[in-house]
């Protein structure tokens, strides 16, 4: 495993991770590290994806690395989709960036004559999943959201409106945020180094749980 382990990390890396996914299509799902963003062209080499999520026109999709999508999630990219660094995004999660919701009732047996573009009442919209939020499993999210840094989506939830950043949404609202001001060390004046784990911050929060004097 240390072996392989140095071999993905090495220029390897982005032929082992094609293998992976083609291998993966035979198979039990599995996490496949890798993923090569058609936006950029870059490699990002820590995202992991499940081999069985489905994606909807790919080259609408960003995705930044540090990523993290889980079994059977369903990603509609049809009008465009940004997911942001370090994000995680749990099983059977629905993002979708369309919908024919009340098309389909105006247009009755019209509809399969007409394109997506010229149907009445077709839901359109971005969407855009900040850094470092976490979506939990069986959530929806609606065409046109933008959900915020940091948040966390309870599991099952169904996010139709924009998050703000921090903050707690189950079901359908919003009930808290997610960080207190003293946790901010972790989002260093609201933005993000390579990574937010910092171990002088971790020791400080262990303080604070432990009701020690920080000062």
């Amino acid at each position: 495993m240390k072996l392989l382990e140095k071999m993905y990390r090495s220029p390897l890396g982005r032929i082992m991770s094609v293998m992976a996914n083609f291998i993966a299509s035979f198979g039990k799902p599995f996490m496949v590290y890798g993923y090569c963003d058609p936006h950029t062209g870059v490699f990002r080499k820590y995202t992991r994806m499940s081999s069985k999520v489905t994606i909807m026109n790919k080259h609408n999709l960003s995705i930044a690395d540090h990523v993290w999508i889980w079994h059977y999630s369903i990603i509609d990219a049809t009008e465009g989709i940004t997911i942001e660094e370090g994000a995680q995004i749990g099983a059977w999660v629905g993002i979708f960036t369309h919908g024919s919701e009340n098309s389909i009732r105006l247009l009755g047996k019209e509809f399969i004559n007409i394109s997506n573009r010229e149907r009445k009442g077709y839901t359109r919209g971005k969407v855009k999943i900040g850094a470092y939020t976490f979506v939990g499993a069986r959530s929806t999210i609606l065409p046109g959201c933008n959900i915020g840094k940091g948040c966390i989506i309870a599991a099952g939830s169904i996010v139709s409106k924009d998050v703000p950043d921090f903050s707690i949404y189950v079901g359908n609202k919003i009930v808290g945020k997610s960080t207190v001001e003293k946790d901010l060390i972790f989002f260093k004046s609201n933005d993000f180094s390579d990574t937010y784990y910092d171990e002088e911050a971790l020791r400080l929060i262990d303080k604070m749980k432990n009701n020690e004097n920080i000062s």
